[in-house]
């Protein structure tokens, strides 16, 4: 059996073992352990195991993720994320659709500081959803603007993915993370544009009654507002630190978690169980992701060593004539691994597979890696998995069916259908911001 060979039946070992549940972690460490002792030997194989995952976990670029994690995570303890829905709630409340949009908006500023999609959205699943149906809103639009909402927190610095995606395709974090911003802010303007339009005309969604409850306190708007600054002011103090070259990735994160500490405290949100759960929920989210890095980057050495990337690049050499091909034949295998597996998952199978392809035609890594994120964002809301859905439903019981949840998010996608054409065919609006920097 040739070695190309190996390399494809090694992938299809590896969806059925995935099919399967076993953890990605595993499958990837066991068709990576695997396909070195086909094509080397048993002693080859196991020398991966004991040297890969020290070599991953053992590169400085990762203590970003950790540091990120933790900020989110004290962010998420503190309470600052009720306070961020209250005052979104008070300023945005009287508009069509104003709970929801307010949602939306307090999605973006958490996922701002915690970089997490589902902590984005079952945090504002507990607090949002209750709020909008207790005001007649449809239950459609009040989970699916959380579900869908809580997506923006793998696209706005910090990113996780950006982050994990710099690392495997060795593209400039700092990059990758400044230019998920306009993109970031694209997709936040679209959904509050698609939401105030369908309330406008179709009042039933978002009900009248009520919403003169926001226009009338000006003070308790002002004092909600003096409630949250801090936090804007720590998110744009990263953002900041980051594209001004004064702070690496790792120091943002270590930083924005010393002062989102210091914010709790001051304002009295913080105390010694909530920090310590804080950690506690940082270190477990960490371990899970370097599980799955280790397997990952296993497995990238083994695609590697089979010689699977120089095939690939040497076969789009005969068909892809345009790249927008690429681009279409990615999204193509994002829109159905999306349907299936777990994003994590997802970005890092895949940086091997298309990695060389996009290098080949000499295009911009950077542009892939928000091309690769948003379409992770689109895999998190479609069934039958639907990560994010499901996040949500957990919160919700059975207030609202599951179905109503996607159908929810239908209106939501279809305005990704938008932005990804723009993303696609404007590249600059991933990469205006990073070549700024140069």
């Amino acid at each position: 059996m040739d070695t190309i060979t190996v390399a494809v039946v090694s992938l299809a070992v590896l969806l059925a073992l995935l099919a399967a549940k076993v953890p990605i972690g595993v499958a990837l460490g066991l068709v990576s352990f695997g396909g070195f002792w086909i094509l080397l030997n048993f002693d080859v194989a196991l020398s991966t195991v004991r040297t890969i995952p020290y070599e991953f976990s053992a590169n400085w670029d990762l203590t970003a993720i950790p540091m990120f994690l933790l900020m989110g995570a004290i962010v998420n303890q503190s309470g600052i994320s009720t306070a961020l829905f209250r005052a979104a709630r008070l300023w945005l409340g009287g508009l069509p659709g104003g709970l929801a949009v307010a949602t939306n908006l307090a999605c973006a500023g958490f996922g701002a500081a915690s970089g997490s999609s589902v902590a984005a959205s079952a945090t504002m699943a507990r607090l949002a959803v209750p709020e909008m149906l207790r005001h007649g809103y449809d239950k459609g639009l009040a989970a699916g603007v959380v579900a869908c909402g809580g997506t923006l927190a793998a696209l706005i610095p910090p990113s996780i993915l950006f982050v994990l995606y710099g690392i495997f395709a060795q593209v400039s974090i700092v990059d990758l993370l400044i230019a998920g911003i306009i993109p970031g802010i694209l997709t936040a303007i679209v959904y509050t544009a698609m939401i105030l339009i369908r309330c406008r005309l179709n009042p039933s969604l978002a009900p009248e009654q009520g919403r003169e409850e926001f226009r009338s306190n000006r003070r308790e708007r002002w004092t909600a507002l003096a409630e949250v600054w801090p936090l804007m002011a720590l998110i744009l103090a990263v953002i900041g630190g980051l594209y001004g070259g004064i702070v690496s990735p790792t120091e943002a994160g270590a930083g924005g978690a010393f002062v989102a500490l210091m914010i709790a405290v001051l304002q009295g949100r913080m105390k010694l169980p909530d920090f310590l759960a804080s950690v506690k929920d940082a270190m477990a989210a960490t371990a899970q992701i370097f599980f799955v890095g280790m397997g990952a980057v296993m497995y990238t050495r083994f695609l590697a060593f089979s010689g699977a990337g120089n095939f690939l690049t040497d076969t789009i050499g005969t068909w892809a004539v345009d790249p927008i091909l690429l681009v279409l034949a990615l999204s193509i295998v994002y829109l159905i691994l999306g349907m299936f597996l777990d994003p994590l998952g997802i970005l890092l199978i895949t940086i091997p597979v298309f990695l060389p392809m996009f290098q080949a035609l000499n295009l911009d890594l950077v542009w892939l890696g928000v091309i690769m994120v948003k379409y992770i964002e689109i895999g998190l809301l479609t069934p039958p998995v639907g990560f994010n859905v499901y996040v949500v439903k957990g919160v919700v019981g059975d207030r609202i069916p599951l179905e109503t949840i996607f159908k929810g998010c239908f209106w939501f996608l279809a305005c990704e259908v938008v932005i990804m054409a723009l993303i696609i065919g404007f590249p600059e609006i991933s990469t205006f911001l990073p070549q700024t920097m140069r």
